[in-house]
């Protein structure tokens, strides 16, 4: 039978064996939550949600709205440069659900500080309401 490994795994079958990053296996989770009330934030708004730090690892995120974003606006998050690399731009309109978002990148340690954003696009945010988004990331 053969052996295989994941690619965080490989380096146990290496010569010299090299121990998986601790940010990714075996790393401590930390969880960065934004509240937003909603008051008609418009497309050309950002919202600041979280400081990802050096060596953190992005995991997953979660985002729960009290009220539905509408069938109109759709939200990215993300960074300058890549407004989508956590969520792309999509509609969010399902009230007091949480739901799931990530990449199928996997966990990639971050080699900077970040500020990550949410981008609105398309139509306004609802004018009342509360947002929440949670990102867990893992660290040594």
């Amino acid at each position: 039978m053969t052996v295989l490994y994941s690619a965080e795994m490989a380096g146990l079958a290496a010569v010299p064996v090299s121990l998986p990053s601790g940010g990714i296996v075996d790393g401590n989770v930390r969880v960065k939550r934004a509240t937003i009330t909603l008051a008609t934030q418009t497309t050309s708004d950002t919202i600041v949600i979280a400081k990802a730090h050096e060596g953190e690892s992005f995991l997953y995120g979660v985002i729960t709205a009290s009220a539905t974003l509408g069938a109109s606006a759709t939200v990215a998050i993300g960074i300058t440069g890549t407004t989508g690399k956590y969520r792309a731009a999509a509609t969010f309109t399902t009230a007091n659900t949480p739901t799931l978002f990530g990449t199928a990148a996997g966990a990639v340690t971050l080699a900077a500080d970040e500020e990550v954003f949410i981008t609105i696009a398309s139509a306004s945010l609802p004018g009342s309401g509360t947002l929440v988004v949670d990102m867990y990331f893992s660290a040594t």
